[in-house]
């Protein structure tokens, strides 16, 4: 019952090395600590988690290659992050007619208040994306670069978000 585990360890005030010996209580005590304390570091630097539910003001712009001084702004509210709505997309996609209404996020990637995915969709020659956005509390901006299935067309919504207030439940705003 009383294992003890042990190790070297370099003694600094003789300059050799040491054996010690520890409890195995304590050994498991210490990799607890270190494996909580890594996950906790990993939630605490998710940039989806400093995203401050609520209503959001979206500008967004559909670019075409070598048209981009062509594209026209338009807002757009979104009440993100309602219990309602549970969107596989972190983010959506706001241009007119996409395919990316029925896909799913995946390679979900965060660093330091950076959100990177792919969106993907089912079938052949589908359309597909990748998403990067800078996410900071009350406010986003992003890219989505997009290549529609089967047409080898390009291009690209810019979005930049900042909140404006709570989710209300007779607002005109979409929510995700």
């Amino acid at each position: 019952m009383n294992a003890r585990l042990t190790f070297t360890r370099p003694n600094t005030l003789l300059g050799a090395t040491t054996l010690a010996a520890w409890p195995s209580w304590a050994c498991a005590a210490m990799t607890a600590s270190a494996i909580l304390t890594l996950s906790i570091g990993r939630v605490a630097a998710d940039p989806l988690l400093s995203l401050s539910g609520g209503l959001y003001e979206v500008t967004s712009r559909l670019e075409l290659p070598h048209l981009e001084r062509w594209a026209i702004d338009k807002k757009t509210r979104l009440c993100l992050f309602s219990l309602e709505a549970n969107d596989a997309i972190p983010l959506p996609v706001l241009s007119e007619n996409n395919p990316f209404a029925k896909c799913s996020a995946a390679n979900l990637a965060t660093a330091s208040g950076t959100l990177q995915y792919d969106i993907v969709c089912l079938g052949r020659d589908a359309a597909k994306a990748h998403a990067i956005y800078e996410i900071g509390p009350d406010k986003f901006a992003g890219r989505i670069a997009m290549v529609m299935g089967a047409k080898n067309m390009t291009m690209t919504e810019v979005q930049h978000a900042k909140r404006v207030g709570g989710c209300q439940p007779s607002s005109s705003a979409t929510r995700f």
